[in-house]
């Protein structure tokens, strides 16, 4: 028997439909099984425990973050914590790279930004990550560091302009001040000191204090430095507000301490399955989680009688990246919202198209393609902290310690006017260290190689 022609168009319409279906609900399951979280989870695991080279290699393969961006944000932090410079400008500079076209769009117009955040996709896993905005930030702060690691302050000072501007951008998109930017202003402030600029280090400082973020540091330079200025005036009115002494003659040398302490937050999700009389709508919205954090802060001390500092924080990261994704979650949840409305009318079709098996798949794909993006940078540290003392010329011997943790660093003979950096990070209890400067008189056996 022959069927008609239109009896087969219906027939092939219904095979294909079904098959375009099936192939729907496949894929959002794989997405499902393939959170962010998971992919990673070894690679951070081999960070947490201290395999810094097996980590690096892991983040820098494609597939385990499924983003350019963060393959080299989480790369290159690895590698700043390993003291590796190098390696952690060519990972950073490769995710730089990739989100340069946003950067440069939000910092002409920060429109721009919302409206990448309002692209369409069957759920937020399918777009490209180009980071959150105070990842983006924090990106260029941790090439600054890098740059001034290796003493390339001009370099140093691009970045920091760079992180700075986008920062400003975020704050005009969402109409707002965050208390962030404050690692940024620091390595900015200590690069004109360097370079032997004042009064430009003494306007980043002024910027911190307005802000509030790291006022400890900012209090005290602008005392020193205004002392030195001839800012009587605002010197009488820090060391009131701040109940503070003068600071060093320019004749010391002085020693800081920039440090990522603990590990950042991590996303999770947030869903909901609404069953309605010919059924069903799901939402999906990420939220950070905050890890434990076993160590507060660090503590540099100088033997021979010079006593121990204590490192304050210059920036809250697990704050800053709330109050990020907070002011960005009414967008992504209505985003979410019409993708539930437009997947029951696809269910709808469906069920036309294929009777109860299309309903059936029309219904599972609904649920199980709706996921949030779990997709942020795991590897940052949960605060960024830093400390300076002013040290008589000389030699001196340095311990670094976080908690029970102790580093023998060494004993530095240090020069008048001299700055010596200690770049340090810690990762659960353990402290990597890095002192950049002086000269060593003698050498220690406690620490850390890099890259281990």
């Amino acid at each position: 028997m022959i069927r008609r022609p239109d009896t087969m168009s219906r027939a092939s319409r219904r095979v294909s439909w079904f098959h375009r279906a099936a192939a729907l609900v496949l894929a959002s399951i794989g997405v499902a099984c393939a959170s962010y979280p998971a992919r990673t989870e070894a690679a951070l695991r081999d960070f947490q425990s201290g395999k810094l080279s097996k980590a690096r290699e892991a983040y820098e393969a494609p597939d385990t973050t499924g983003s350019p961006f963060l393959a080299g944000a989480e790369a290159g932090t690895v590698a700043l914590t390993a003291g590796d410079w190098d390696h952690a400008l060519s990972d950073l500079g490769k995710a730089a790279a990739y989100v340069q076209d946003i950067e440069n769009a939000a910092l002409v117009s920060p429109e721009h930004l919302g409206e990448s955040l309002l692209s369409w996709a069957v759920n937020d896993t399918f777009t490209k990550y180009e980071g959150e905005g105070y990842e983006r930030v924090m990106l260029h702060g941790g090439m600054a560091m890098a740059y001034l690691a290796k003493g390339d302050l001009t370099a140093a000072q691009v970045e920091v302009r760079r992180s700075n501007a986008l920062l400003e951008s975020e704050e005009k998109l969402y109409e707002k001040e965050y208390k962030a930017g404050g690692l940024g202003h620091y390595l900015s402030a200590i690069a004109y000191e360097l370079d032997g600029k004042p009064d430009d280090a003494y306007i980043d400082y002024r910027r911190r204090e307005a802000k509030g973020v790291g006022t400890e540091l900012a209090s005290r330079a602008l005392v020193r430095l205004g002392t030195q200025l001839g800012h009587d005036d605002e010197v009488r009115r820090w060391k009131e507000q701040y109940n503070l002494e003068s600071e060093p003659p320019g004749n010391t040398a002085n020693v800081v301490v920039i440090a990522g302490v603990g590990l950042g937050p991590f996303k999770i999700e947030h869903s909901l399955v609404i069953p309605i009389p010919d059924g069903f709508l799901s939402w999906a919205v990420p939220s950070f989680q905050t890890r434990p954090q076993p160590i507060q802060t660090l503590e540099l001390s100088i033997t021979g009688g010079n006593g121990s500092v204590q490192t304050a924080v210059l920036e809250d990261v697990n704050a800053v990246a709330k109050e990020n994704l907070d002011d960005r979650i009414a967008w992504l949840a209505a985003k979410s919202a019409v993708r539930a409305v437009l997947k029951r009318e696809l269910t709808k079709e469906l069920t036309r198209q294929a009777g109860t098996w299309g309903e059936i798949i029309g219904d599972v794909y609904s649920v199980w393609s709706e996921r949030a993006d779990l997709r942020a940078w795991q590897t940052l540290p949960a605060s960024w902290q830093a400390a300076r003392v002013f040290l008589p010329p000389g030699q001196h011997e340095l311990v670094l310690s976080a908690g029970a943790e102790h580093k023998v660093l060494g004993t530095f003979a240090l020069e008048k006017g001299e700055t010596m950096f200690i770049f340090a990070r810690t990762v659960g209890t353990d402290l990597y260290a890095h002192p950049i400067g002086g000269r060593r008189v003698t050498e220690v056996s406690n620490a850390r190689p890099a890259g281990t």
